[in-house]
């Protein structure tokens, strides 16, 4: 009912190879002509990069723009547009946040606009936080407005409209 797996087995040897039908030999030619391309993207399946990781000792005066991860340890004085972002608790930002995620353990000094923003009980924010959602864990320290968008990352868009009561006619 169950057989040994062949992982972890060494090598076939020479007498396995010759024990193999020579049968299924033949197509397969024709059959890796066409597959070719969905081999190739089998063997390379689209994996994630890693984050760049600005290290504590670096000091980065100007503004940075990716679509891929940063984890920020240093400090920075500039705007950063990211995918997600990671400020680190020895972590200073002085200047415009704008990510997909944004996930704050350490000093933000001006607004953080993020889909989904985290402050950690590290974290200390002072400036306006524009998000569609928002956690905020004890101990944070936050000075600022918080505003929740549809679209945080379009500057121009507008908060969603509350409805109101009866309105006067």
């Amino acid at each position: 009912m169950f057989s040994k797996s062949k992982i972890n087995d060494p090598a076939p040897s020479k007498d396995a190879d010759a024990s193999k039908p020579a049968a299924p030999s033949a197509p397969a030619p024709q059959a890796t002509a066409q597959a070719k391309p969905s081999e190739f993207k089998a063997s390379a399946p689209k994996a994630k990069p890693p984050a760049s990781l600005l290290s504590a000792d670096l000091h980065v005066t100007g503004n940075m723009k990716t679509t891929g991860d940063i984890q920020v340890e240093g400090t920075v004085e500039g705007d950063i547009r990211a995918h997600l972002l990671t400020i680190g608790e020895s972590a200073t930002i002085k200047g415009e946040v704008i990510a997909d995620d944004v996930v704050i353990n350490g000093r933000i000094v001006g607004r953080v606009r993020g889909l989904k923003v985290r402050l950690t009980s590290t974290a200390r924010v002072e400036g306006d936080i524009i998000h569609k959602t928002i956690a905020i864990e004890s101990g944070a320290h936050f000075e600022g407005s918080v505003q929740r968008q549809d679209d945080p990352l379009n500057p121009g868009a507008k908060s969603s409209p509350v409805p109101k009561g009866n309105p006067a006619a």
